[in-house]
């Protein structure tokens, strides 16, 4: 059984100001870093076999806070990129409400596409391909993967088989961890926005 550690990516400046998605730049903050370290610090106390991360600045932070404390690095691995928000990049969301498209985002993502970005079913498609590529290379071990909210959302979705349109119905809070176990057919969500042990 391989289990899943989804670690969303600790504070930044633009949390709940603006959309960051890919926009370079954004990192951590002083809370970030701190909130990094204290995850670090739970997550150090079980075995992890591998830890993975999205390419963005900020997951690369929270990632390496691990790293250091194991003594490994972080791989990279695009399938826990942040969504391609497109057109909405950077934007405030006070800005962002005023388009009508950002109501089907936020209540029908399962139909929903940012202007020239990228569909949230095709942000599941690719997160949960990722980790069925990841089971297979890490049979029976531990991973921490380093993500996004609602790329992590995504996946638990998948796994509890809850609708797209119903995110809003749970929070993935900054440097929280989420368990999910798996096996070939087999998978089980244990954890759902957890800050402290136990994570298992």
């Amino acid at each position: 059984m391989t289990t899943f550690l989804l670690v969303r990516h600790a504070s930044h400046d633009l949390l709940g100001k603006a959309l960051a998605g890919r926009a370079s730049g954004v990192v951590l903050n002083a809370q970030g870093r701190d909130e990094a370290a204290a995850i670090a610090e739970c997550l150090s106390q079980i075995h992890i076999d591998a830890i993975y991360t999205s390419p963005r600045e900020r997951a690369c932070e929270t990632a390496d806070a691990l790293a250091q404390r194991l003594k490994t690095s972080a791989r990279v691995d695009s399938a826990l990129d942040e969504i391609d928000f497109g057109d909405w990049t950077g934007r405030a969301f006070g800005e962002l409400c005023a388009d009508p498209k950002w109501d089907e985002w936020v209540h029908r993502r399962s139909v929903a596409r940012p202007p020239n970005g990228e569909a949230f079913v095709d942000v599941q498609r690719r997160v949960i391909a990722g980790m069925d590529r990841l089971l297979r290379e890490h049979s029976a071990q531990t991973l921490a993967l380093f993500s996004h909210g609602d790329v992590i959302k995504a996946a638990l979705a998948h796994h509890l088989r809850t609708s797209l349109d119903d995110l809003e119905r749970f929070d993935i809070a900054p440097a929280s961890v989420s368990v999910i176990v798996a096996e070939k057919d087999w998978a089980q969500v244990r954890l759902l926005n957890g800050r402290s042990l136990p994570f298992s």
